[in-house]
């Protein structure tokens, strides 16, 4: 899994209007090419008079699965330039349709480029782009009398905390980035004088900053 990856928060649209041809760009994050094709076909079908629904969609840690469409569109002047804005932005797991509703005006091959790269850039950008983190699960068991310092440390270090329970006592699921789970674990040992029972669960991405 990779440590940490680009992609978007969630379904988003945006439109440009460009020598009076309508662009809607339309974004979602998916994590896999069915859940792509379905996004595409969606569109589609709530966009059924428009004159093209161009899409492209880049999923999987090293990009394996890419695909562009032109939907009628001339060779290579709208499902590659959405491709190339995904990959521009170093985004993953993200499926992108733009929907045209032909305005009278012929734009040429470079103003379709051009075009359908903004109506793309458009609405990733209206997904909001995000960065998710791996982080492992680490649950540290206490003795109550021990919590008041772990909390303590865990706040100091800026550990993430994914929840506390509290039986006959406290177990802690404490969130160090997968690259540091190792060090964390060593840490919380000598903190609490290898008192504490330490166990780790699953790999699990989170948002930056959130």
């Amino acid at each position: 899994m990779l440590e940490r990856y680009s992609t978007i928060r969630g379904e988003g649209n945006a439109e440009v209007v460009i020598k009076k041809s309508r662009f809607i760009g339309h974004a979602k994050p998916v994590e896999t090419e069915e859940e792509a094709v379905a996004f595409i076909e969606e569109i589609k079908r709530l966009h059924r008079q428009a004159t093209h629904n161009c899409s492209a969609y880049l999923i999987g840690e090293r990009d394996q699965h890419q695909k562009a469409s032109d939907d009628g569109e001339p060779s290579g002047t709208a499902g590659k330039p959405i491709l190339e804005v995904i990959k521009n932005k170093g985004l993953k797991n993200v499926a992108v349709v733009v929907t045209r509703y032909f305005g009278g005006i012929m734009l040429g091959a470079g103003g379709l480029v051009r075009a359908y790269t903004d109506g793309a850039v458009a609405g990733i950008e209206a997904a909001d782009e995000i960065v998710r983190v791996l982080h492992r699960e680490v649950f540290v068991d206490v003795d109550y009398t021990w919590y008041g310092k772990l909390e303590n440390e865990l706040h100091g270090r800026g550990t993430r905390v994914g929840g506390t329970e509290f039986t006959d006592r406290v177990i802690v699921k404490c969130l160090p980035e997968e690259p540091e789970a190792g060090a964390f674990i060593a840490w919380m040992t000598d903190l609490t004088q290898g008192q504490a029972e330490i166990t780790q669960g699953e790999s699990v991405y989170y948002i930056e900053g959130e």
